[in-house]
C-alpha cells in the first residue's frame, strides 16, 4: 500500500511538472524589452543620425510620438560625397530600436551570433481561437548571413513553431539553401541585392553591412 501511494505521488508530481513546463515552453509570457543605457542610447543615436539627416527623428528611447519639425524642410543639392556606406549595429541596439516600437517591444527579440541572425516572435492568439485561444505562441527562426567568395550568403536555417522545427517541405524546401546562389543568377531581387552588397558579417553580437557604390 505504501509503495502504491509513493508511485501515485510520483505520477502526480511528474504530471504537474510536465504540464507546467509545457505551458512555459509552448505558451511563454511576454519577455522584457531591452533597455539601453544612456551611453548606448547616445551611440545608437549617432549611428542613426548618420543615416537620417532630416533632423526630425525622435531621440532613441523616447516614446513613439509624432513630432513636427521646428522649421520647414529646405531643398538641398544631392551629393554622395562623404556619405556612409557601412552600417553597423549591435544586438542590443537592434533590440533597443525594436523596444521603441510599443507594438513589438515585448514580443520580438533578435540575437546575433557568428554568421547567424535569430529571431523570436511571440504571437498572442484571439480568445475564441480553437485550442490555443488566449494563449501566446512562440515562433523562432534563424537566418545565416555571411560573405564568401565575393558574394553574400543568405540562407534560412529553419523555423520552429512552439519549439517544434517545421519540415523543410513546409518551408518551400528552402532550408539551408543559399538564396543568393539559388536565385541570384536570374534578374530579380536577389541578383540586384547581392550586387549591391560589398560585405556583410555577423559576429560577436554585431552586424556589419557595407554597400557598393
Amino acid at each position: 500500500m505504501l509503495i502504491a501511494l509513493i508511485i501515485f505521488g510520483v505520477v502526480i508530481v511528474t504530471a504537474i511538472v510536465t504540464v507546467w513546463l509545457t505551458m512555459m515552453f509552448l505558451f511563454p509570457k511576454e519577455f522584457r524589452p531591452v533597455k539601453l543605457s544612456e551611453r548606448e542610447k547616445i551611440t545608437l543615436e549617432q549611428k542613426i543620425s548618420r543615416l537620417d539627416t532630416t533632423g526630425i527623428s525622435d531621440r532613441v528611447g523616447r516614446e513613439n510620438k509624432k513630432t513636427k519639425p521646428e522649421k520647414p524642410v529646405k531643398p538641398e543639392k544631392y551629393s554622395e560625397e562623404g556619405a556612409a556606406r557601412e552600417i553597423r549595429f549591435t544586438e542590443r541596439e537592434i533590440n533597443g530600436l525594436i523596444a521603441n516600437n510599443t507594438d513589438l517591444a515585448s514580443r520580438l527579440a533578435i540575437e546575433l551570433s557568428d554568421d547567424l541572425a535569430s529571431a523570436k516572435l511571440l504571437i498572442p492568439m484571439e480568445p475564441d481561437f480553437p485550442i490555443v485561444g488566449g494563449k501566446t505562441l512562440k515562433i523562432t527562426a534563424g537566418l545565416e548571413l555571411k560573405y564568401v567568395n565575393g558574394k553574400p550568403v543568405i540562407a534560412l536555417r529553419g523555423v520552429s513553431l512552439m519549439g517544434v522545427p517545421m519540415p523543410n517541405a513546409w518551408l518551400g524546401n528552402l532550408k539551408n539553401v543559399d538564396l543568393v546562389k539559388e536565385f541570384g543568377s536570374e534578374a530579380g531581387f536577389w541578383k540586384f541585392f547581392s550586387e549591391g552588397i560589398e560585405y556583410i558579417r555577423v559576429k560577436d553580437g554585431k552586424i556589419t553591412v557595407r554597400l557598393r557604390e
